[in-house]
């Protein structure tokens, strides 16, 4: 397992759409998940440690963010031929198990991945309401371990854009497991 970190942000880089299914048995578009003051897209898996790490996180601030008028959805891109627990069955059993407050979404092809530059887990692009790319940051401090108290940087960055239109010129970046391509490396 790969570590990788994000790309520095390209702000104003517009949002790509996507018809995805979702672990619901829904097919979700940008335009389905999307909210008033903008949009949080997460590219995640299953069997991560970085994203095992801060998935309670990762819901938490999902809610909270809804209260701003954030829309939240996940996008699990990886190959599950290496990594079975990161097959469309399991993705249906984490969300239920975990009571994810956003739909969780599979890109079988991975294109949507592509078009979106996502290359690890956990992957944060944050829009603002006119779907303008304004935080590819970290969570927070935390990676493979939990780390108590630390300062919510994607929170914070998230509240600011629903407020102003504008993330944080400074950001800090995601990093975790490299995305698992079909028949590439990861």
């Amino acid at each position: 397992m790969a570590r990788t970190e994000t790309p520095v942000c390209d702000f104003g880089r517009p949002a790509p759409d996507f018809r995805l299914p979702g672990v619901d048995g829904k097919t979700y578009t940008l335009a389905d998940v999307r909210g008033p003051n903008g949009l949080l897209v997460m590219f995640i898996c299953n069997h991560c440690p970085y994203v095992k790490a801060v998935r309670d996180r990762i819901i938490r601030d999902a809610r909270e963010l809804k209260e701003h008028g954030i829309g939240s959805v996940a996008i699990s891109a990886n190959d599950p031929t290496d990594y079975p627990e990161d097959s469309f069955e399991n993705m249906k059993k984490v969300a239920q198990e975990l009571r994810l407050p956003f739909p969780y979404l599979y890109d079988e092809s991975q294109e949507v991945a592509k078009r979106y530059g996502a290359v690890c887990t956990p992957d944060f692009f944050g829009y603002n309401k006119d779907l303008e790319l304004q935080y590819r940051g970290r969570l927070d401090e935390s990676r493979k371990e939990s780390v108590p108290n630390a300062r919510r940087e994607l929170f914070e960055a998230m509240k600011g854009i629903a407020k102003t239109g504008q993330g944080p010129r400074e950001q800090i970046p995601s990093m975790g497991c490299s995305i698992k391509w079909k028949g590439g490396p990861g």
